[in-house]
């Protein structure tokens, strides 16, 4: 612990000469200013984000830091006193949660803020606290005094719950993984090793943000936007004249396209300009890979990284490393589940390209269908189909009528009450809405924050939920979460609208928060989506998406933003019938990034002769030599969580998909038992978190062991 002291200060020191703008006592100055007033060191209330500063950072992390520090070690000493008396969760584990909390609340505050209002100087200074995270992690991991009390507590106390006895079990592990079985010399270089991790999932990420926000074409010729919806010449339009004193005329020009995601997937479903498609689609998949952002040699580095902490850690390869947390606990079982999958969807997916390149050919297209035709023939099949257009079918969808329609959703499944309440917070953006969830008596169960549309300068790409404040009755709180979307923002004078993937997107995240916010487990170890193995995680959120094609729901959440009036009936059964549409393709992606994932976790090859290696395997259409995917592949380079580990998605989604099934078997249009099974799910998958094995959360859902019987049924494959 000592060492880690030290390092904390010399980290401090530092600080003190990283401005050679700024002479020294004007420095320590600002940053004693800083210190009494850090609105990062709050943590009695919800973050002033209003007040928040890049110069509050480092000042909040180093302090929060020592003080965590001193409290370990005051915690250490009190082990060592007691160590002859029986352990007790009350002595062994409630104290470690109280005294770390303030410091990785003020880290969750300001990691958030990496994500969603990124900047230079917020950069800088992510970069200088990012090794005091590092190695207070590192502390409390390699800490044989805590490491010893909790293998005390795991023998001796035979009073602990179940969820009690699932957080020491995944405590010792994450101690083991943490390095405490290890000598301090391999110790000291797992800890290098996990600070130059962090270090270059950071950089990866930011790569991938600044080469997306690099790139643009300012577009002068209507020619060139010839087919693409009003909606997206008047986004391109206001991207034109952002900063200038012009007006947008959306029929006029000019129109500056960007890698965005709303900007470049309505391009390549709509530009009858096939140059500009080709052009957009290469810039598209060779985003960091060369120049100022490329990320082909940290992908190298991160892979052999993390190959050498599976080394020092007794595993095989960082799979076998990630899969021992996880339900699928074997390698074989991960590849048994992706081939099985991909031996379903591969034909049917051979049969969807040649049924697109055969209607492509019909009308006009000569030759074979390159990667840069499928979204755009895709979408004239769709239309010819279905009669059926993303864009016209997303003015039924304001983001009030879609957020009014979840919560009653919501409501009626689960008993709970959302209303909004942001006149009561701060918050990051203008956007930015919050709102507090209550049961059926009234009582206050948790609030989130709803970030909902796109800033390409400053914030990631996706969607994700963050667990900010998580549930622990010793600590008296309540779960607070971030759910974050990338939508759409409103237009001019027309509201936000939003296509049937925003929608599906903003339900999946509320799947998670919902898990977060309605769990009943009171230690914050196990609470909310907490100690839920990670091939689990994503049940709840993508359970939450099939309810897009329930009736009663589509009603609910769609109204006209002009006339008011909900989607016509005639329009959802196109939509039933369209669910299916190139669904196995879609699978076999999907099958293809998970087994990219693992086979570049459990092979030494260059990375770019796994990529061929698994191309051929899982794809039909095969990607362009100059292909980069791996280098924007930020799931599993941009952070750990899905190292090894992508895989989940599909495995969670068999959960999902196998748990929707209770409710269409007892038939959507019988409320009484929908909602009867509601209350079931939110017992027991919402409810019980990670202090109940999965498995045994599904059974006690479902009566049984889960089955991919109803995966396959919903891409149309059994």
């Amino acid at each position: 612990m000592q060492q880690c002291v030290q390092h904390v200060i010399f980290l401090i020191m530092w600080k003190s000469i990283v401005s050679p703008y700024k002479s020294k006592q004007f420095h320590l100055a600002e940053a004693c200013v800083v210190s009494e007033l850090n609105p990062l060191l709050d943590t009695s209330s919800l973050p002033h984000f209003s007040t928040i500063m890049p110069t509050h950072v480092v000042p909040a992390i180093t302090e929060a830091a020592i003080d965590l520090l001193k409290a370990l070690k005051d915690y250490e000493m009190h082990l060592n006193k007691t160590r002859n008396l029986p352990r007790t969760w009350s002595i062994v584990e409630e104290p470690l949660e109280v005294l770390q909390f303030p410091f990785f609340h003020t880290w969750q505050i300001v990691n958030h803020l990496q994500n969603v209002k990124n900047s230079p100087e917020l950069r800088r200074v992510f970069q200088q606290v990012q090794p005091i995270f590092v190695n207070i992690t590192s502390c409390l991991d390699q800490s044989l005094i805590i490491y010893n009390a909790f293998k005390e507590l795991n023998k001796t106390d035979r009073n602990l719950d179940g969820p009690q006895q699932r957080i020491l079990q995944s405590f010792l592990l994450s101690a083991h993984h943490g390095g405490a079985d290890l000598q301090p010399h391999q110790q000291a270089r797992l800890s290098a090793i996990n600070l130059r991790l962090a270090n270059l999932t950071t950089k990866f990420r930011n790569n991938v943000l600044d080469a997306t926000k690099n790139f643009s074409m300012l577009l002068t010729d209507e020619e060139s936007v010839k087919g693409l919806p009003e909606l997206t010449r008047s986004l391109l339009v206001t991207n034109a004249v952002t900063g200038t004193n012009q007006s947008t005329n959306p029929n006029e020009g000019p129109w500056k396209v960007t890698l965005d995601s709303q900007c470049y997937g309505s391009i390549m479903k709509h530009s009858e300009n096939r140059l500009l498609r080709e052009e957009l689609f290469h810039a598209h998949v060779t985003r960091a890979s060369s120049g100022d952002f490329n990320n082909k040699d940290l992908i190298e580095e991160i892979r052999q990284l993390r190959q050498e902490k599976a080394t020092l850690l007794g595993y095989k390869t960082y799979a076998h490393l990630s899969l021992s947390s996880k339900m699928v606990h074997k390698v074989e079982t991960v590849w048994d589940f992706l081939n099985f999958l991909r031996n379903k969807s591969y034909p049917a997916a051979q049969a969807e390209l040649k049924s697109l390149e055969n209607f492509a050919q019909q009308r006009g297209h000569s030759g074979l269908l390159e990667n840069w035709d499928i979204a755009f023939w895709m979408e004239k099949q769709y239309e010819t189909l279905f009669s059926l257009n993303d864009d016209e079918l997303r003015y039924y969808f304001p983001l009030e009528t879609v957020l009014s329609g979840l919560f009653k959703l919501c409501s009626d499944l689960f008993e709970i009450t959302i209303r909004e309440a942001s006149a009561s917070v701060e918050v990051w953006d203008p956007a930015v809405r919050f709102f507090k969830v209550y049961d059926k008596q009234g009582f206050h169960l948790a609030s989130f924050y709803l970030d909902p549309f796109s800033r390409p300068e400053e914030k990631n790409s996706g969607a994700w939920m963050q667990d900010f404040i998580t549930r622990s009755q010793h600590l008296h709180h309540t779960p607070v979460a971030f759910v974050i979307c990338n939508q759409i923002p409103p237009v001019g004078l027309s509201p936000s609208t939003m296509s049937f993937g925003e929608i599906s997107t903003l339900f999946h995240e509320f799947g998670h928060a919902l898990q977060h916010m309605l769990t009943t487990v009171p230690y914050a170890g196990a609470s909310g989506i907490n100690n839920i193995e990670w091939d689990a995680i994503e049940m709840a959120s993508q359970f939450m998406e099939n309810w897009l094609f329930d009736w009663d729901t589509i009603i609910d959440i769609s109204g006209h933003y002009v006339t008011k009036k909900s989607l016509p009936h005639s329009k959802f059964q196109e939509i039933l019938q369209a669910q299916y549409y190139f669904k196995a393709s879609s699978m076999l992606y999907q099958l293809y990034l998970a087994a990219l994932d693992m086979e570049l976790h459990t092979s030494l090859d260059p990375w770019d002769e796994v990529r061929e290696r698994v191309a051929a395997k899982y794809t039909v259409l095969k990607p362009l030599v100059e292909d980069c995917i791996p280098c924007t592949f930020s799931h599993i380079f941009g952070e750990n969580a899905y190292a090894a580990g992508y895989y989940s998605y599909k495995w969670a989604e068999m959960l999902a998909q196998d748990a929707f099934e209770a409710f269409t078997e007892v038939g959507l249009h019988n409320r009484s038992m929908i909602y009867k099974i509601g209350r079931r799910y939110r017992n027991t998958v919402l409810s019980l978190g990670g202090g109940t094995s999965p498995q045994e959360v599904f059974r006690l859902f479902r009566g049984r062991n889960p089955s991919p019987a109803a995966l396959l049924r919903s891409y149309g494959l059994q």
